[in-house]
């Protein structure tokens, strides 16, 4: 990669330019790209899981049963999304949708046993790739990355929260 310049690109005609080698939002949302497909190799072909069904099969699998807006606001996945990756997992019986007893115009969901099983089944898959990918950095570069991603978490979840498609 070449080195961050001094100043913003310019146009043949003067106006700023996106350097988008170095803008870190487009650098971001190429790597969670890129580290998607490397985790979705896992358990796509063997448990024919998409991205957002395995995201919504952690989440309850993390932390139980909770509302589809719930998995909304821990995956940061847009609601269509979540909703589209929520009926496929109720056609393969994978997760179960009951109406929320203190408020009737809600719905909880969770995982079914089969989807426990599959959970169970994915959790080390994708952990293993996980240490595989952080094997790279050192520990005191996994710690700093921690804690810039941590930073940027915190940062990004007021002001500047919104869609990963906006970018």
């Amino acid at each position: 990669m070449k080195p961050i310049p001094s100043g913003p690109l310019r146009s043949e005609d003067g106006a700023p330019t996106l350097d988008l080698e170095h803008f870190l939002p487009f650098r971001l949302s190429v790597l969670a790209n890129r580290l998607t497909r490397a985790v979705a190799r896992v358990y796509a072909q063997r448990f024919q899981l998409s991205a957002p069904e395995w995201r919504t099969m952690a989440v309850l699998g993390r932390y139980g049963a909770m509302t589809a807006n719930s998995v909304v606001e821990r995956t940061a996945m847009d609601k269509v999304r979540v909703s589209r990756a929520v009926a496929r997992l109720l056609a393969r019986e994978r997760v179960t949708r009951r109406t929320d007893p203190d408020d009737r115009r809600r719905a909880i969901l969770d995982l079914t046993p089969e989807g426990r099983a599959v959970y169970a089944k994915v959790v080390p898959m994708v952990l293993a790739v996980e240490s595989e990918l952080l094997s790279q950095l050192s520990a005191e570069e996994r710690a700093l990355l921690d804690r810039v991603v941590h930073k940027l978490e915190q940062r990004t979840a007021g002001d500047f929260a919104g869609s990963e498609d906006e970018i």
